[in-house]
């Protein structure tokens, strides 16, 4: 292994929208890749819940990579809680 595939390679996640929409955060890329799919958890009113996000659209800005996800709500947690009426 080189030292360029041993070197850390961040990469900035752009939520494009779902429950995380307009927030980012940093991740290093993955022999050379970023990730296709992320799961994320967070809480939403006070529930816990796992959030699924597909890579969209790249580009780069001012030299890192920059990654759209967006929300795929099928396969992810409800963010509403069950609530009785009791």
């Amino acid at each position: 292994m080189s030292d360029a595939e041993r070197r850390s390679v961040p990469y900035v996640v752009e939520y494009v929208d779902g429950p995380l929409a307009g927030e980012t955060e940093r991740r290093v890329l993955i022999g050379g890749h970023y990730d296709n799919r992320l799961g994320a958890v967070a809480a939403v009113e006070g529930l816990e819940s796992l959030f699924w996000y597909n890579a969209g659209e790249t580009r780069e800005i001012q030299g890192e990579l920059h990654v759209r996800y967006t929300f795929d709500a099928p396969h992810s947690d409800s963010s509403e809680s069950d609530r009785d009426d009791d």
